[in-house]
């Protein structure tokens, strides 16, 4: 078993409460954060979906018979990828002939693997370091067989983790445009269908680079819905979209003319069809590939769910499934707060609501800050003034955008304790500053990297 997850910081927010409910819903909040994160923990979700009787490997049902191949490989890459190949190394042992996976630099010393060999390299903006990771990966399936096994393990991170661009596009080309579309309020589907079109690797390539070996892909989701094409940018899927949705991402988000000329050459060239599409369903590539979701979001909300009712709380998980502009989520957390201090509606107090997904910060300022740091500000300036109601919001993998931070803890006496210390709530949301302005009062929720990726989380209690 892994070390139990904790907030490393945990005291330090708790005694910033102001009264004794405040400071109990804040235990609460914390408390299922930190069972939203074990329950997603990568080798545990592995060992319950994975299992090898024999000769006889099962995968969520799906049986293979080892006895019909000769070699295995393991490739992969992501956040959670570490923790995943640590896990199927414990089951097949010496049976892996080779691997190498792709992590987060200053991780690949926390897992402990033989014969996978760990590469690290960049997230979120890649390095020539992904790029020499995911050429390796490519240079090794090559080399499998219509009588071997390939196993993938993909987790959120590892569009980043693993890229390998297109002859045409340079390395600061890619990097440059991924920093584009990070701030431009683009969705991950949306980013996505722009790296696919880029890459040689994402968007069903790897699948198509592995044939005829026959490849099993476990993927923990970080992208709502499990759109399996999304995660990680789909390199073992086919690919839904085109090289003109890529096009129609950039004008939609008014990025296209700050896009490099290289990446705009290639993406015509593509929609004219002077060069090939991504792999789609009907290429044979895919006639030996299994895809399976092994962890998401809605796990982690669920055990959270499960876990408040034991406390005493009535609880409502309204989505698993959220998405949209991170301050307008915060202030609509805030409304549900004040609709149950009022009415018990939807559901009457204690309660918790809890919220998993993943929002957009279309950045306009020029602070500092992340996804869920964003939805906390906005929320405490809702519930301003309320007894007992707290919002804290995280992303599972510990890191919430470009901060060390994995999100933040509000709670209604946030916004009085920032004026005492003559902070303007309002003007550092409106400058995207939400690090600067909670680190300022103390309630920033660090837990370093988790090993685990599945969205975000943001947890409402009402006590």
């Amino acid at each position: 078993m892994l070390k139990r997850m904790r907030i490393m910081n945990k005291e330090k927010i708790l005694s910033n409460a102001l009264s004794d409910i405040n400071r109990k819903a804040r235990s609460i909040a914390l408390d299922a954060i930190e069972k939203a994160i074990e329950s997603v923990n990568p080798k545990n979700l592995i060992r319950s979906k994975v299992l090898l009787a024999g000769e006889k490997l099962t995968v969520n049902n799906k049986t293979f018979d080892l006895k019909s191949f000769k070699r295995i490989f393991v490739v992969g890459g992501g956040k959670a990828s570490g923790y995943m190949a640590e896990a199927i190394e414990e089951i097949f042992n010496r049976r892996i002939d080779d691997g190498i996976v792709i992590v987060p630099y200053k991780t690949a010393r926390k897992f402990k693997t033989k014969i996978i060999r760990l590469h690290e390299a960049s997230h979120p903006i890649p390095d020539q370091s992904s790029v020499d990771g995911a050429r390796k990966i490519m240079e090794l399936v090559a080399e499998a067989k219509e009588s071997d096994l390939i196993i993938c393990l993909i987790s959120g991170g590892g569009s980043s983790l693993m890229t390998y661009p297109r002859d045409e596009i340079s390395l600061e080309d890619k990097k440059r445009l991924t920093e584009i579309l990070l701030k431009s309020g683009a969705t991950i589907n949306e980013i996505n269908a722009v790296r696919k079109h880029l890459s040689k690797f994402k968007g069903g390539q790897l699948a198509r680079s592995a044939y005829p070996a026959t490849l099993v892909s476990l993927l923990l989701s970080d992208v709502v819905g499990d759109p399996l094409d999304v995660i990680a940018s789909g390199p073992t899927v086919p690919d839904s979209t085109t090289f003109e949705d890529a096009i129609n991402v950039l004008k939609k988000y008014n990025v296209w003319d700050k896009t490099p000329s290289s990446i705009r050459n290639l993406l015509l060239k593509g929609k004219n069809k002077l060069i090939p599409e991504t792999p789609k369903k009907d290429d044979p590539c895919f006639n030996k590939v299994h895809n399976f979701v092994i962890g998401n979001n809605r796990i982690a909300c669920l055990s959270v769910m499960n876990e408040l009712k034991k406390r005493g709380l009535n609880v409502l998980l309204l989505t698993s499934l959220m998405e949209g502009e991170a301050r307008n989520i915060g202030l609509f957390i805030s409304s549900i707060a004040k609709e149950i201090v009022k009415s018990n509606n939807p559901i009457s107090r204690p309660a918790s609501i809890i919220i998993g997904g993943e929002s957009t910060v279309t950045v306009i300022g020029k602070g500092i800050g992340g996804r869920n740091q964003e939805i906390a500000l906005a929320s405490a300036l809702g519930i301003s003034g309320l007894k007992g109601v707290v919002v804290a919001s995280v992303s599972t993998d510990g890191v919430d955008g470009p901060t060390d931070a994995a999100g933040a803890i509000v709670d209604g006496d946030t916004i009085y304790r920032s004026n005492m210390k003559g902070l303007n709530a309002e003007e550092y949301l409106r400058n995207n500053d939400s690090y600067s302005f909670f680190t300022k009062i103390g309630d920033l929720i660090f837990t370093g990297p988790t090993g685990t990726n599945v969205n975000d989380m943001t947890v409402l209690i009402v006590l």
